[in-house]
């Protein structure tokens, strides 16, 4: 059946799949953002529980580095606000991806649907 398609109408079903995919890792890398997020969440009100003068080790690679509370929490915020600016920019991305996806398809139904249809 696909070889009797017109090439422009092969053109847009290859252009849907690939909005498609692309939807598919957008979803993928937001879910990635939104799960390091929520871990940056918790450290930084785990932080904020603990004494000024506590000792605070950080994770850099395989070691533990010893730091202090103030300079972890600038850190964390520091990641949460590039973290949120990366869950908008995702958000756009998926959200143009699906207006295009949905065009392309009405354009398919339409190309497909009117002449010699059933």
């Amino acid at each position: 059946m696909n070889a009797d398609l017109p090439p422009q109408i092969k053109n847009q079903l290859a252009q849907l799949q690939q909005i498609q995919q692309q939807a598919q890792a957008i979803a993928v890398q937001k879910n990635q953002v939104e799960i390091t997020l929520k871990e940056t969440d918790l450290a930084l009100e785990e932080l904020e529980k603990l004494d000024e003068d506590a000792v605070v080790y950080r994770a850099i690679g395989d070691l533990m580095i010893k730091t202090g509370r103030d300079k972890t929490r600038d850190s964390l915020k520091e990641k949460k606000d590039t973290l949120d600016l990366r869950m908008q920019t995702l958000a756009r991305q998926e959200e143009r991806a699906q207006t295009r996806f949905q065009q392309l398809q009405e354009q398919l139904k339409q190309a497909v649907g009117t002449p010699g249809a059933q």
